[in-house]
C-alpha cells in the first residue's frame, strides 16, 4: 500500500486549474522528486497530499485512507509536511519548535514530553545538523540555520510519509548535501518520501524516481535518468545538457 497517493486529482485556485488530472503514489521505501518549472504544481501536489489543498475533483489518499476523512491528528500520524516557506511568526526555541513534530502523539513543549518523544525530538535535531542551536530562538537565525530547524520538525514526526518543499532552499552547500543525504535515509529506513526539487543533478543523484510535472499535468513518471531525457528537457524546462555539465536554453 503506498503511503500517499492522488487519484486523478484536480485543484483549482482563484478560479485557475493548477493541478488536471493527477495521478501518483509514494511507496515505502521511496524518494520520489517532483520536478518541474515554477507554477507546474509541485508545491499544490504536496499540499493535496498532506491534505492542505482542497481537491475540486479526484481523491487524495494517506495510507490508502481518504484524507477528507482524516481529523489533523491523524493526518500528522500519517503525513509529516515542511513548506517552502517557513518564517516563523512568534520567537521559540529551536528545541520547542522541533517538538511541534511529535504534536500528533504529545502536543507538549519539549521539557515536557515525554522521555521517548525527547529522544526523537533529539535525534531529529541531531539529523537535521541543528542540535547545537536546539536552545536558541528561531528568529535570532539565520535563514540556513532556521532551514534545519524546520527540518527537525519534520523529522521528529517520524510519519510514514515525508512530504517536502524544496529542501536544500537557503541552504549552503554542505548543508544541502546533508539534507538530501537525511531524506535518502529516511527512504532507506522504509519511509516514503517525496520532494520538490529544482536542481535537476540533485534529482540524478537522490532520487529513485521523479514525477515531472508541466502546467498541472504529469508529463513524466519513471526512473530519473529515462525520465531527464533530451526530448523532456528541451519541452518542459526548455534546456539541454552542456557536455562541459550543467545546462544551457535551447
Amino acid at each position: 500500500m503506498s503511503a500517499g497517493a492522488l487519484i486523478h486529482a484536480s485543484v483549482t485556485l482563484g478560479g485557475r486549474c493548477v493541478l488536471e488530472e493527477v495521478s501518483l503514489s509514494v511507496s515505502p521505501g521511496e524518494l520520489v522528486a517532483l520536478a518541474g518549472p515554477n507554477g507546474a504544481g509541485k508545491s499544490t501536489v504536496l499540499r493535496a497530499l498532506a491534505g492542505l489543498a482542497p481537491l475540486s475533483a479526484g481523491e487524495a489518499q494517506l495510507g490508502g485512507t481518504d484524507v477528507k476523512t482524516l481529523s489533523p491528528t491523524q493526518r500528522g500520524r500519517k503525513a509529516a509536511w515542511l513548506a517552502q516557506e517557513r518564517a516563523s511568526a512568534w520567537s521559540i526555541r529551536v528545541k520547542d519548535l522541533a517538538a511541534l513534530g511529535r504534536f500528533a502523539w504529545s502536543g507538549a513543549p519539549y521539557e515536557r514530553l515525554a522521555e521517548a518523544d525527547r529522544a526523537i525530538v533529539d535525534d531529529a535535531l541531531a539529523r537535521a545538523g541543528a542540535a547545537a542551536l536546539a536552545d536558541r530562538p528561531l528568529d535570532a537565525l539565520s535563514g540556513g540555520e532556521q532551514a534545519r530547524a524546520h527540518l527537525a520538525r519534520a523529522l521528529a514526526a517520524r510519519a510514514p510519509l515525508l512530504a517536502v518543499d524544496e529542501p536544500a532552499a537557503a541552504l549552503d552547500l554542505r548543508h544541502q548535501y546533508e539534507a538530501m543525504a537525511v531524506l535518502r535515509a529516511e527512504a532507506d529506513l522504509g519511509r516514503s518520501v517525496i520532494a520538490a526539487l529544482h536542481d535537476l543533478d540533485a534529482v540524478m543523484l537522490w532520487a529513485d524516481r521523479v514525477i515531472v510535472l508541466d502546467q498541472g499535468r504529469v508529463a513524466a513518471d519513471a526512473a530519473p535518468r529515462a525520465a531527464l531525457n533530451a526530448e523532456l528537457l528541451a519541452q518542459v524546462f526548455g534546456v539541454r545538457r552542456r557536455s562541459a555539465g550543467g545546462y544551457e536554453p535551447v
